[in-house]
């Protein structure tokens, strides 16, 4: 017999985190453990509002199958009872969790170290140029930059030469439209910026078939689960893939080899969050190009026991 505990966290950011959508002080999870004979499997999801998620609405979604999961649900079966999000996702997260500690899923074999994204939020130009400048001089390989539609070349080309060797991406988080968007694509590629992440509101995507991309565009909030892929063809190079939105690891995995037989690049991507949801995503990270994890580097304090993190690595 299993027994099923859900409950909510805040986590204390040691910075604001501020995007296209607004600033955040603190990281709000769910929590759902089940234990079984002793032992104990845990999962963590994130609710996010542009999803219409609430931590309300993602515990009372969970609540609706505590029953069945205490009489024995699996995740095959989690995967119909449930939508794709948050709630799926905590659950989905606390089974394979749980299956590992009891052998019944294969460990995966991951590498020593993840090269991590690491973020430089919205701010004023000479703002983000220190921002990105401070954390290549501490070992960032790869800055993840956060833009509006404001002030987006004097921004960029603060950035680039504050950080003339960093791999540089570019998210926009739906803050674009249409108008100018081939223009301000081929700044980015100018300033020798790897990829742009969502520039345009999911729904929108039609004009990226438009013109031809001077740069890789990757699809995020246009792309949840296996469902999203045939809308994506011939507007994205590439799918972020996050648990919170496939629901779980177990539609993950399945995204991921869909979307890399249609051609698609991986990047595995996380909200604000601990380690115990980068734990478990960790079995994609063979197969992406780009690995965006520091959700839990911007916690004033993580949970325990964590991952270590050094500025841009991930050590496993």
């Amino acid at each position: 017999m299993r027994t099923v505990k859900v409950y909510e966290e805040a986590w204390p950011l040691h910075t604001p985190f501020v995007i296209s959508r607004g600033s955040r002080s603190e990281a709000t999870v769910v929590v759902v453990e089940i234990e079984e004979e002793g032992i104990k499997g845990t999962g963590e999801c994130t609710p996010y509002p542009r999803y219409g998620e609430s931590v309300a609405s993602v515990m009372a979604q969970i609540m609706t199958v505590v029953n069945d999961l205490e009489a024995g649900m699996s995740r095959e079966t989690l995967q119909q009872a449930l939508p794709a999000g948050a709630a799926r996702n905590a659950i989905d997260c606390a089974l394979w969790s749980l299956e590992k500690q009891q052998n019944r899923v294969a460990q995966e074999a991951l590498p020593a170290s993840v090269t991590t994204a690491q973020t430089v939020v919205i701010g004023e130009p000479e703002q983000m140029a220190a921002s990105a400048k401070a954390l290549c001089e501490a070992g960032a390989q790869l800055l993840k930059v956060k833009l509006d539609d404001r002030l987006i070349s004097e921004r960029m080309v603060a950035i680039r030469a504050a950080a003339p060797q960093a791999t540089l991406i570019v998210d926009a988080n739906e803050s674009w439209k249409s108008e100018g968007l081939a223009a301000r694509c081929q700044l980015l590629a100018d300033l020798g910026v790897a990829m742009l992440e969502q520039p345009l509101p999911a729904g929108d995507d039609a004009a990226l078939s438009l013109f031809i991309h001077p740069l890789p565009i990757c699809a995020d909030e246009s792309c949840h689960t296996r469902e999203s892929l045939p809308a994506l063809k011939g507007r994205y190079e590439m799918v972020n893939i996050k648990l919170d939105k496939t629901g779980g690891l177990t539609e993950a995995l399945a995204l991921a080899r869909e979307a890399r037989e249609q051609g698609f690049a991986l990047m595995l991507g996380c909200m604000l969050c601990t380690s115990r949801a980068i734990s478990a995503a960790l079995p994609l990270v063979n197969q992406v190009s780009y690995a965006d994890l520091d959700g839990p580097t911007w916690l004033a304090v993580d949970v325990t026991p964590a991952l270590r993190f050094t500025t841009g690595t991930l050590y496993l």
